[in-house]
């Protein structure tokens, strides 16, 4: 599956405007080493035991053979997206939000498009949409608690508050998430 030409154009533009800001701050054009760094995936240790109450419920769990590969061809933890299809839609690949928000991931429908998902109720579809999608963020932010703050409450809200949104369902979300 590929991007679409309006997503890549997207993430081409917050390339450059970052880029710009660094210029404005007196960097120099090379990337920091901050910048540059790998953000490792989070997750519990191979063969760990989640802490009590952190265990992944088995409707969720049941999708792990279909997230495993997609996971692991962005680099991200399959324990991670398991957790966030949790929090998102408790395993309904039919879950709708009250948002419009549809699937696993619940990808909301512009950014569906965006990521050239076309039938975000395919659990193939969206989990690769929402794991590039969730990827792209943790890349933006260098964060993976500000990643998910921004799947949840958007990127615009976590760059106007500069950092994780004060909002309560965000603080769940992240809570459910990670702890």
């Amino acid at each position: 599956m590929r991007i679409s030409d309006a997503f890549q154009r997207t993430l081409q533009r917050v390339q450059e405007i970052e880029a710009h800001m660094r210029d404005l701050r007196g960097g120099s054009a090379q990337l920091s080493q901050s910048d540059t760094a790998f953000v490792a995936p989070i997750g519990f240790p191979v063969g760990g035991t989640p802490p009590p109450g952190m265990q992944i419920q088995p409707q969720v769990r049941a999708w792990e053979p279909l997230v495993a590969p997609i996971a692991a061809r962005y680099n991200l933890d399959t324990e991670l997206v398991l957790r966030v299809i949790e929090a998102e839609s408790g395993g309904d690949p039919h879950a709708v939000s009250p948002k419009g928000a549809m699937g696993l991931m619940q990808l909301m429908p512009d950014t569906a498009r965006a990521l050239g998902v076309s039938d975000p109720f395919d659990p193939v579809q969206n989990i690769e949409g929402g794991v590039r999608y969730l990827s792209h963020l943790i890349q933006r932010f260098g964060d993976v608690r500000l990643a998910l703050a921004a799947y949840n409450a958007g990127p615009t809200n976590v760059q106007r508050y500069a950092g994780v949104p004060p909002f309560p369902e965000t603080q769940r979300y992240l809570k459910k998430i990670i702890g």
